[in-house]
């Protein structure tokens, strides 16, 4: 039986959200959780978050035996099991086909910026910088929309087949003490939100200009490979 696990989780609790030898990630604890229960099955993240990286739904795919079929008691059992720092949203039989991340058709990211220090109970969850310029953000992020090749904006390590990526939409807004970069696109390279946000904020403070991004953008020439800090970025939804 086929499932579709919609979760969130306190990025700041774990080494990121794909498992790792010895250390403590979202993943590991999940299928951790899941051999308890008699479940061994791989499980499919719809993509991986970084340490330190927030999610509010993540969805996960995975095969379980048909003697859960009662979705309630599993979701019971496992919220016991995962304790207080992954939370299930939702359990759903899919099709045999389901794939989390195969399957995904866009995601949407939020990265959240503090216009006011952060304090010892906050600073893992936002990104203090005091001033943010919305006109400048706005319309130097409208260079981004679109099919590009984002090699220029991603963290070299990981090779992918292609570092085309396409981003559908970018809003950038005020919300009290908060201003939200979210992203929407089909997906994303290796740290390409955190790079982009960076350089948004680099021209936000007037140290970049929009063609500086054009040229890096274009691999005329490159500007900036800085990343914005992990603790404000949020996996937020999956369409499929």
């Amino acid at each position: 039986m086929k499932i579709k696990l919609t979760i969130s989780y306190d990025g700041s609790k774990f080494n990121g959200s794909a498992k790792q030898p010895k250390l403590i990630t979202v993943q590991g604890e999940l299928e951790k959780a899941l051999k308890i229960l008699g479940i061994i099955s791989k499980t499919v993240f719809s993509g991986r978050t970084d340490k330190d990286v927030h999610s509010t739904n993540q969805v996960v795919s995975f095969d379980v035996p048909i003697f859960w079929e009662d979705l309630g008691k599993l979701k019971v059992a496992l919220d016991r099991l995962l304790g207080e720092f992954i939370f299930i949203k939702s359990i759903d039989v899919k099709e045999s086909d389901f794939h989390a991340r195969f399957g995904a058709k866009s995601r949407e990211y939020r990265y959240v910026i503090s216009l006011k220090p952060t304090t010892p109970f906050s600073c893992s969850y936002f990104y203090h910088h005091k001033n943010v310029n919305l006109v400048r953000v706005q319309e130097a992020s409208k260079v981004f929309i679109g099919k590009h090749d984002f090699s220029n904006f991603s963290k070299s390590g990981s090779e992918p087949k292609s570092t085309i990526r396409e981003i559908y939409g970018i809003k950038i807004y005020k919300y009290k003490e908060f201003v939200v970069f979210k992203f929407n696109a089909n997906s994303y390279l290796r740290s390409q939100i955190r790079m982009m946000v960076d350089f948004l904020l680099k021209i936000s403070d007037g140290k970049f200009t929009v063609s500086d991004l054009i040229n890096q953008l274009n691999h005329t020439k490159i500007v900036s490979k800085t990343l914005a800090p992990p603790n404000g970025l949020y996996l937020t939804r999956i369409r499929y």
